[in-house]
């Protein structure tokens, strides 16, 4: 699954678009110093998200949306198509 298809599926389960959840996490005062753990575990407890699910936010969070190009375009199952996340929601695009 590419980071835009975990972002997608955590819009999809939790109902709220990725830019409400990482604005919600520097409400906060989770960011680039923040441990991962912290984070899978706010988003375990309040979202019920999965690591994987969560890992993806992670990186949003302490990282921005900017992706490594190695994951873009590869055409396997992990690629994405831009190395830019979309947080503003599927129906946006």
């Amino acid at each position: 699954m590419s980071f835009q298809a975990y972002l997608d599926a955590i819009e999809t389960k939790t109902g709220k678009i990725p830019a409400d959840l990482v604005a919600e996490a520097r409400e906060r005062g989770y960011g680039a110093d923040t441990k991962a753990g912290e984070i899978v575990q706010w988003l375990k407890d309040d979202y019920e998200l999965g690591r994987g699910h969560a890992m993806a936010l992670v990186h949003v969070i302490k990282k921005g949306t900017r992706i490594d190009d190695k994951h873009v375009g590869t055409g396997t199952a992990h690629s994405d198509p831009s190395n830019e996340l979309r947080l503003d929601g599927k129906a946006n695009r």
